[in-house]
């Protein structure tokens, strides 16, 4: 059963983002990402999910100063206090909306990061991911980390899949899971449903948006439908996140999705 959820920091941009809940239900969305919700209240995003009935599926732990470029506090040395707090923040959240996981941004390593320098985020990344998964386990929340391009996102600590993997056996937590973007994976290693197959056990969140420029599923070098075939033979029950630019109006651009219950008129 393929459930598709609409990212509303990137559709529906043509209304204020209170507004883009109730374009997403009538759409034929049952469930909603995004990437932050601290600049609104915990009560009024309740409310907006209660009255549109939809679930919300996914959100990130404060990234620390995203308007000067930072990019998540997981990885970052001498960030550790900010960071937990950031957890507890998020989880307030979460238990509001009734959100079952989070996502740890890693954060950018320092540009021309030496060996000792990315060995030092690394650990900084477990001993962070170590702590918050105990106060998601506390809550019934599950944490994930997701491996990002570094062509959107130069100096991002975790990009690449094999990466990601070894980081969750490391922590050896069952509430740690991978959030497994199609786009980002098409852009650092290919060959997508080998890698889904092999990391299957561990997503805990699966995106979508069309290679190379981040459109439509339907636009670009992914061919959705043969990867979603797969998923449903492999018996898939989570959501699957549309955090894709629409190349013009959000619902103009939903006919990709008419087979799993998107409307684009």
């Amino acid at each position: 059963m393929i459930r598709l959820a609409a990212n509303l920091s990137m559709l529906f941009n043509e209304y204020s983002f209170m507004d883009r809940f109730s374009a997403a239900g009538k759409a034929g969305f049952k469930g909603v990402e995004y990437l932050f919700p601290y600049a609104f209240s915990r009560e009024e995003l309740r409310q907006a999910l209660h009255e549109c009935q939809l679930e919300q599926v996914l959100f990130n732990l404060p990234p620390g100063d995203w308007e000067a470029g930072e990019r998540g506090l997981a990885s970052l040395p001498g960030r550790e206090a900010e960071f937990r707090d950031s957890v507890v923040e998020a989880l307030r959240y979460a238990e509001t909306l009734n959100c079952p996981r989070v996502h740890a941004m890693a954060g950018l390593l320092p540009e021309g990061a030496d060996a000792a320098t990315q060995a030092e985020h690394h650990a900084t990344y477990v001993r962070n991911l170590r702590f918050a998964a105990g106060e998601a386990a506390k809550a019934g929340r599950d944490v994930l980390i997701e491996p990002i391009n570094t062509r959107d996102m130069p100096g991002f600590f975790l990009s690449r899949q094999a990466q990601a993997m070894a980081v969750i056996k490391e922590l050896g937590a069952e509430n740690v899971k991978l959030q497994f973007d199609l786009y980002h994976c098409q852009i650092m290693d290919g060959d997508l449903i080998r890698h889904l197959e092999r990391q299957f056990s561990a997503i805990g969140h699966i995106q979508v948006a069309g290679v190379p420029e981040r459109h439509e599923p339907d636009v670009g070098e992914v061919h959705y439908p043969a990867i979603f075939d797969r998923l449903s033979a492999l018996g898939y029950r989570g959501w699957i996140g549309c955090e894709y630019r629409p190349c013009a109006d959000t619902r103009a651009g939903l006919g990709w999705g008419e087979p799993w219950g998107l409307t684009g008129h």
